[in-house]
């Protein structure tokens, strides 16, 4: 099975409308800058997207907020996006916030083939409307379920053509978790190499989780608010 597309055009070209992604990365840390490009260009509509956060105005998944092509964000952190905001105090868009780690657990969850667990996290707020709850050991939990999605799309440092991957760093949080959450995962790496050019104690995600991957380029790498300090000469 060959897994190497030639760019993120040809990677995501069956991505409709209406589905259902998951999208990699921490802030703008890790995101997959070249495969958000292509959605923006394909100008699917509709999209359920999944992240940690929502990006910022002009970068990120703000470009697809920019261009109303997301209809849902299911998401932990979205301070950093002005436009993001007005979206949702309008009604334009649907928002589930979810709290961070039991986004991150929901998702490890399916990728475990895990339906559903219990957590207090949550518990006597309106993440709990609706929810079941159980009192284990004399404290409360609400059950959450595992979190699926059609396309999951990771960015990694490096990766072989048979799709192991290796994530630099703190770019690991959400996508490792994500590559095995989802029905297909496309993965976008900085170097493609092939077989054998990965030792396997370095691989984070095996190739049996990933179905393509290509090359990407351009990387802007940006950072969401950059807080330095002053020197302060004596």
């Amino acid at each position: 099975m060959n897994k190497v597309f030639a760019n993120a055009d040809a990677a995501i070209h069956d991505i409709p409308d209406g589905a259902a992604i998951m999208l990699g990365g921490f802030g703008l840390n890790g995101i997959p800058e070249n495969a958000i490009a292509a959605l923006v260009k394909k100008g699917v509509r509709n999209l359920t997207c999944i992240s940690n956060n929502a990006g910022v105005d002009e970068f990120g998944l703000g470009l697809l907020l920019k261009t109303k092509q997301i209809k849902k964000m299911m998401s932990s952190y979205v301070g950093e996006n002005a436009e993001f905001e007005r979206q949702l105090l309008s009604g334009e868009l649907e928002v589930d916030l979810i709290p961070q780690g039991t986004l991150a657990t929901r998702i490890e969850m399916a990728g475990m083939g895990i339906p559903a667990f219990f957590t207090p996290a949550g518990y006597g707020t309106e993440v709990a409307v609706g929810k079941e709850t159980r009192e284990f050991n004399g404290k409360m939990y609400l059950m959450e379920h595992a979190l699926h999605a059609q396309f999951a799309i990771v960015k990694a440092w490096k990766g072989d053509t048979m799709g192991n991957l290796v994530f630099r760093k703190t770019t690991r949080n959400f996508s490792t978790s994500m590559a095995k959450a989802g029905d297909i995962t496309i993965a976008e790496v900085e170097h493609l190499l092939q077989p054998g050019e990965i030792d396997p104690d370095d691989v984070h995600i095996a190739g049996v989780y990933v179905h393509r991957i290509f090359e990407g380029k351009g990387y802007e790498k940006r950072i969401e608010r950059r807080t330095v300090q002053l020197k302060i000469n004596n």
